[in-house]
């Protein structure tokens, strides 16, 4: 499996993943590791833009929103670098407006997070001319919900109160919500 992967991916395997979230950052830099890439990490854009400029990579994998900025900062710097880089962009906030900006600016695909390896190597090395595969086992509906619930409930620093106002749903509801196992 590994051979396959390397024919696929070709003789420059270097991988570039730039996302604040430490523990998420180092399971796709193990995981896209095994599948035959050679991955460096950045956790922001200050450090994203400084590989970009200095070792270029063959592929990259972009979180939308990061601590000190946005991700389409390194985007930008890759594609003036190496314009045939093959870049996806991931993001916790799928929208169609940050799609199209994430493409116009050179992106080569864009998955809502949380996106597996597989997702991810297909979008890298899918040809330009052809869509990556559906994913194997997508979330439910529920689940994208809940999903989108629990990261409103973060960004407002777990204040039941403020995330039900922006999510404009009554506070008791969101507790019930809030009380519940994540569905499947």
């Amino acid at each position: 499996m590994a051979s396959t992967a390397l024919q696929e991916i070709g003789p420059d395997n270097s991988l570039l993943l730039v996302d604040d979230d430490e523990p998420f950052l180092r399971r796709l830099a193990k995981a896209m590791e095994k599948r035959g890439f050679s991955v460096e990490t950045a956790g922001s854009v200050a450090a994203g833009r400084a590989i970009a400029t200095a070792r270029p990579p063959a592929y990259a994998v972009v979180d939308l929103r990061l601590e000190d900025g946005n991700g389409l900062d390194v985007v930008e710097v890759l594609r003036d670098k190496r314009p045939d880089s093959r870049v996806v962009v991931l993001t916790g906030y799928g929208a169609i407006a940050t799609a199209v900006a994430a493409v116009k600016i050179g992106a080569t695909d864009y998955l809502s997070k949380p996106a597996d390896a597989t997702d991810i190597t297909n979008a890298l090395l899918a040809k330009p001319d052809e869509l990556p595969p559906p994913p194997e086992n997508p979330m439910s509906a529920d689940r994208v919900r809940w999903e989108h619930i629990q990261r409103v409930y973060e960004l407002c620093d777990r204040n039941v109160s403020e995330t039900a106002r922006r999510l404009n749903m009554h506070r008791r509801t969101l507790q019930r919500i809030l009380a519940k196992r994540s569905p499947r």
